[in-house]
Parts: structure tokens; C-alpha cells; sequence
């Protein structure tokens, strides 16, 4: 089953960087702004620390958010993070998946169930207004700050030995795993969540990154391919993410092996609500401009 579950990713992986390459192409007179080469860097750093355990998404739209010259709009900011990093997440996933044991039923079912997730809410994500994606990201990054300080001071529930997960459990897993994949299009990473609802469901911690990194892989692809066919993203700097980020993965999971990431996870923290405070008081000043005008018509 596990390498079905390989073969099916690997033709993924294939027809969306088909789909991917051929729109860089065909727009490649439309993307020369210079951010390219920032890109390359981007991937790198923030794939190198996705491989790792820190994620991506959070650290690559606070890079984005605090270098105006990026020139990356709020609004394409979720379709440009699935795009950017999905073939490094799908690298990720092709290196890590089969080192840890973890039930197949369970690993499928929670995989399929991101993808769903995934694809309706890309295709959603794709037409919202860009105060509504600024107050929808906003709002989630404060979730994955708050998780992310927990797990920090320890109060996160550590989990069990389960491998796998049965009856009510796998039910509230398959639902969790539907709604963090709909949340990675709108630019919130899956990877801390995810950590938190296995443990609490009982399952060994460990079991939580071929998960982790097998929906991320899968959903990668099919909602970018959304965004790519939308035009729902920022082609340049993307593709230099990718190329960044996949050489970064790769470095990270065949050099690093047991990196302190303790300080460099408060970093990340103070980052991510610097950048959820950024987002929502920019959508609320948005709206606050709005009230004032129907008031003085």
C-alpha cells in the first residue's frame, strides 16, 4: 500500500511540475522583477528549517511581509506559499516517509482527507477578497503561535504509543485532517497543528511526521495546481522558492540529524505574531476606511 501510496504522489509530483514549468514559461516576459534570486534564498533558509521541524509557511510570509520590495500582494500571498513550497514538501515526503512506522489505514484516510479539504478550499482561497484573506490568515497564525508556545513550555499533551488510530478517533482525525488541508490554502502551514491533534488523539508523536508530511505533500500539488491555473500567485519569486527550498530539504534531511532548535522555535514565534498583527490591523484599518466613508456619504 505504502508504495501505491509513493507511486500515486510520484505521478502527482510529475503532471503538476509539468503545469507549474509551463506557466513560468509562458509568462516569463511578465516576471522579470528582480526577486528571483531573493527566492532562491527564501527557499532555502525556510525549507532547510521546514525539513527540520520549524515549518515553512509562518517564516516565509513573515519574509515576505517585512521586505516591501518582494512585492508580494496579501492577496496572492496563499496561492504564492502553496506553490512555492509544495515540490520541497513533496521532497520531504519522498526522503522521510517510509522511516517511520505508522498504521496504513490511518496514514491514507488522514491523507485523502486533506486533499478534499485541500482542494475546495483552494478553490475558495483563489476568489477571496484580500481583507478577508488578511483577517483569515491573521487569525490562524495566532492559533499556530499559540500552539507553538505551548509545545515550547511543554504543555501539550505528549501523546501515546498508538501507531495508528480506530472507530471515533479516526473519525475525529479524517475531520481535523479535512480542515487543516483546507487551512494550508489559505497560507497556514499543517505541520504544528497536525503534531498537536495526534497527540491529543493518543497516538506516538513520532507518527505525526509521515502524516504531517504525506498530506502536505499530496495537498501541495493539487491545491497549487488550482492557484497556478487561477493565476492566484507570484510566478517569479515562487519558482525561486522552489528551487531554493528543494535544495534546502534536501541538505537539511541528509546532513542534519540533531539540530537545537529550542531558541530558534521562540524566534519563530515572535515572528508569526508580529506578522498576524500585521495582517489584521492592515484588514481593519481596510475596514475601518470603509465605515468612515458610508458615514460621511
Amino acid at each position: 500500500m505504502l508504495n501505491l501510496l509513493l507511486g500515486l504522489l510520484a505521478a502527482l509530483t510529475a503532471g503538476f511540475t509539468a503545469i507549474y514549468a509551463n506557466d513560468f514559461r509562458k509568462n516569463i516576459g511578465n516576471n522579470k522583477k528582480g526577486v528571483f534570486i531573493p527566492g532562491l534564498f527564501i527557499g532555502f533558509i525556510t525549507d532547510f528549517l521546514d525539513a527540520i521541524g520549524v515549518g515553512s509557511f509562518a517564516t516565509t510570509t513573515a519574509i515576505l511581509k517585512l521586505n516591501a520590495k518582494l512585492k508580494v500582494s496579501d492577496r496572492l500571498l496563499p496561492g504564492t506559499l502553496n506553490v512555492a513550497h509544495a515540490l520541497p514538501m513533496i521532497t520531504q515526503a519522498f526522503m522521510s516517509l517510509t522511516a517511520i512506522d505508522v498504521d496504513i489505514i490511518t496514514l491514507v484516510s488522514l491523507i485523502v482527507a486533506a486533499v478534499v479539504g485541500s482542494y475546495i478550499g483552494a478553490g475558495i482561497i483563489s476568489k477571496l477578497p484580500e481583507k478577508m484573506i488578511q483577517l483569515t490568515m491573521g487569525l490562524a497564525l495566532i492559533v499556530v503561535a499559540i500552539l507553538l508556545v505551548l509545545g515550547q513550555l511543554e504543555l501539550m499533551p505528549t501523546g501515546g504509543e498508538a501507531i495508528g488510530l480506530t472507530g471515533v478517533k479516526l473519525v475525529i482525525g479524517v475531520v481535523g485532517n479535512f480542515i487543516l488541508g483546507a487551512l494550508m490554502t489559505a497560507g497556514i502551514g499543517l505541520y504544528a497543528p497536525c503534531m498537536a491533534m495526534v497527540a491529543l488523539l493518543g497516538m506516538n508523536p513520532m507518527a505525526a511526521f509521515p502524516i504531517m508530511m504525506g498530506s502536505c505533500a499530496f495537498v501541495g500539488p493539487i491545491a497549487s495546481t488550482k492557484f497556478v491555473k487561477e493565476g492566484a500567485y507570484e510566478r517569479e519569486i515562487s519558482m525561486g522558492i522552489t528551487i531554493g527550498g528543494v535544495i534546502g530539504s534536501i541538505l537539511a534531511l541528509l546532513f542534519v540529524t540533531n539540530l537545537p532548535i529550542y531558541w530558534l522555535k521562540w524566534l519563530v514565534v515572535v515572528v508569526v505574531c508580529y506578522t498576524s498583527f500585521t495582517m489584521l490591523s492592515t484588514a481593519l484599518k481596510k475596514n475601518g476606511n470603509k465605515i468612515g466613508t458610508k458615514q460621511a456619504n
